[in-house]
This record gives structure tokens, sequence and C-alpha cells, in this order.
């Protein structure tokens, strides 16, 4: 079981991403509305990895990525996206992302995901 803190700027995602992880058996310690209450919240709760969306305001996916790396460089990270975000996605797996997940989402992927990046 991870602790895993899901940072996305549309309440409806953190909560269906909320409904996979919990049902998967992890816990869901914190939820962020964009990549600066990320960052912060990072720090408090220490979780095990971190859900990312990459568009958000005030602070994007991949900004957040690079400053919790900064903060943990042991981080996992995995970067949620819409289609048509590659150059992105490409950045945030150079930035350190374990890995990406397409929206919509899949149980199977996340879980997918979440097992690789554990």
């Amino acid at each position: 079981m991870a602790r895993i803190l899901v940072t996305d700027d549309a309440a409806f995602m953190r909560m269906q991403l909320k409904d996979i992880v919990t049902k998967l058996g992890h816990e869901v310690v914190g939820e962020a509305e964009n990549g600066q209450v990320a960052v912060d919240l990072y720090q408090e709760v220490k979780p095990d990895l971190v859900t990312m969306d990459i568009t958000m305001p005030e602070m994007n996916g991949v900004e957040a990525l690079k400053e919790i790396k900064k903060l943990d460089a042991d981080a996992k990270v995995i970067m949620c996206s819409a289609m048509g975000q590659q150059g992105m996605v490409v950045e945030a797996i150079q930035a350190g992302a374990k890995d990406f997940i397409v929206k919509p989402f899949t149980a199977d992927r996340i879980n997918e995901a979440l097992s690789k990046a554990l």
C-alpha cells in the first residue's frame, strides 16, 4: 500500500483518481489543485508517490515536478496528461517523472503505472 498525493486542477479528476487509487488498496494522503499546492503538500505529508496533472494554473505540473525533485531526488511522480501534450510529457520524463498516464484514466493503466513506479 502506498501513500499518494493527487494533483489536478479539476475536482472531478481528483475524485476519479482518488476513487481508483483507493480501490487499488492505496491511501490518498493529500489533494492539490495546482503545482504550488502540490509542492507545499509534498513537504508536509511526504507521500510515497504523486500523481501530477501537467496543465494547471499558477504552477504547471512540469514546474512542480522539478521543484519536488529539488526537495527529494528520490520522489516518485506520475504525470497525467491529456492527448496532444507529448512535448510536455517528454520534458517531464527528462525531469524525472516515473511514468505518465493519458486521460481519460482506466483503473488498469493506473494500476500498471503505480506498480511500475513503486
